[in-house]
């Protein structure tokens, strides 16, 4: 069966799709962009290739929330099986907990003063042809990380804004409530919402009304691209087993729990069908069945 819509009107499809619970405003920053932001972004991905950087990890209570690693350890393996090498960048505890099932590279925690020099030598090893923070904390005004609650949690933060600000190739943000990298493309607009916004600007900022649903977003593209469904075998629940298991909490609650943002695995799981469809590749797939 043929695609049925066209790259552009599924880009729309999936940017409204992704802000249509309007949990954090996102509908309000939205209408400040210019359509076609899921496209461009997953053109870079597609184009990109070999390494591709993936920064996550949103630290809450002195570990990491469920925000953000369930999308990037999605794409990660989607990137894998269009072989492609992506590596996760995060630090700790999160870079512990993922260290050994996937390749990853360690962002040092409280290294503001040397992160712009680290930053530029790791890019310099690494040559990334694209660089993509999901859910990571966006600096603020002062040089400081602040949560969701405006607390400042700078000394459990490793600086990853520097790698997209210097990157030498694409940069891609996802973020969902204002305070991430890549929302200082919108931080003039964030007036009325309750956050200490981001100033860390990227090349194509996506919003979602939950990050890890974005990265689904960009593997419709890539699925629609190269005629496979790679959102077919994403297991959100498995996922969040596994970083469970590894100590993650929700963002929202703050428990360990098998959510993401206060709501159930299915919520995402029933994106990604809904996604399936309109990339056309499940249909496609039905097909040769």
């Amino acid at each position: 069966m043929p695609n049925l819509v066209s790259d552009e009107q599924l880009s729309h499809t999936i940017e409204n799709m992704m802000i249509e619970q309007n949990l954090r405003g996102m509908q309000s920053l939205y209408a400040h962009q210019l359509t076609g932001t899921y496209l461009r972004a997953a053109k870079s991905l597609f184009n990109a290739k070999q390494t591709v950087l993936i920064g996550t990890g949103f630290a809450v209570k002195q570990t990491f929330e469920t925000d953000g690693p369930v999308g990037a350890i999605a794409l990660y393996n989607a990137l894998i099986a269009l072989g492609k090498q992506p590596i996760l960048v995060c630090g700790n505890p999160l870079y512990t907990a993922l260290k050994n099932d996937f390749n990853c590279f360690e962002l040092p925690l409280n290294n503001f003063v040397d992160a712009m020099a680290f930053s530029k030598t790791a890019l310099a090893d690494l040559k990334p042809d694209c660089v993509l923070s999901i859910e990571r904390p966006g600096l603020c005004h002062g040089n400081k990380y602040y949560n969701m609650r405006g607390i400042d949690i700078s000394a459990d933060c490793g600086c990853f804004d520097f790698f997209v600000s210097q990157a030498p190739c694409p940069t891609v943000a996802i973020g969902d409530g204002g305070n991430e990298i890549g929302m200082g493309n919108l931080s003039q607009y964030m007036s009325e919402l309750s956050i200490t916004p981001s100033l860390t600007c990227c090349d194509e900022l996506l919003l979602a009304d939950v990050s890890n649903w974005a990265a689904y977003g960009l593997i419709a593209f890539l699925s629609r691209w190269h005629n496979q469904d790679l959102l077919a075998n994403i297991n959100t629940l498995g996922i969040l087993q596994y970083l469970s298991e590894r100590g993650s909490v929700d963002g929202v609650t703050q428990q360990n729990e098998l959510t993401e943002d206060g709501l159930h695995a299915t919520h995402g799981q029933q994106l990604i069908a809904r996604l399936r469809q309109l990339s056309g590749v499940a249909n496609q797939n039905e097909d040769l069945q």
